[in-house]
């Protein structure tokens, strides 16, 4: 763990800081791009991990926050029918664009501009969770309350379990 924070990590950790979760963010060697990476360089388990994943709203051109846990995928059937238009994963420059981190590291707080952020129940369910923090090896530790406080997200039933490929 790296005590200098890059400044991507920093725009995180002072986002956190502002919203009372202050010293939380740390950065490590190995990359937590994907929710298994991720894991297995915490040492928790994959659903613990909190994945960011943006969509785009197909009328709107708005960008959706969605976070589930690490063993999810997101029904987006369902979440076209909360959002009220139909939505698509978004490609890796207008994730970049709207949020201001790169895939990989979409953290649930600090972007760039104000996004609306959906929550799945089931997340919330898990007694820990770990979130990126702004790259590919920074990370912060949450407990569901804290995440949902500190994002503001509507609680919602999008995810689905992944099958094993």
């Amino acid at each position: 763990m790296s005590s200098e924070l890059s400044p991507g990590a920093r725009r995180v950790q002072a986002a956190l800081a502002d919203r009372g979760l202050p010293g939380r963010v740390v950065e490590l060697p190995q990359t937590t791009r994907t929710a298994v990476e991720a894991a297995r360089a915490i040492g928790c388990e994959v659903a613990q991990i909190v994945k960011s994943l943006v969509f785009r709203g197909d009328r709107s051109d708005r960008a959706y926050l969605v976070l589930v846990r690490g063993v999810d995928r997101v029904d987006e059937s369902r979440l076209a029918e909360i959002v009220g238009e139909p939505v698509a994963r978004a490609d890796a420059d207008f994730v970049r664009e709207r949020t201001g981190f790169a895939i990989g590291g979409v953290p649930p707080v600090g972007h760039r501009e104000p996004l609306p952020i959906l929550i799945d129940a089931a997340l919330l369910e898990m007694p820990e969770l770990w979130a990126a923090a702004g790259t590919p090896h920074a990370v912060f530790r949450v407990l569901p309350d804290e995440l949902s406080r500190i994002t503001g997200g509507r609680v919602v039933e999008v995810g689905v379990v992944q099958r094993p490929s």
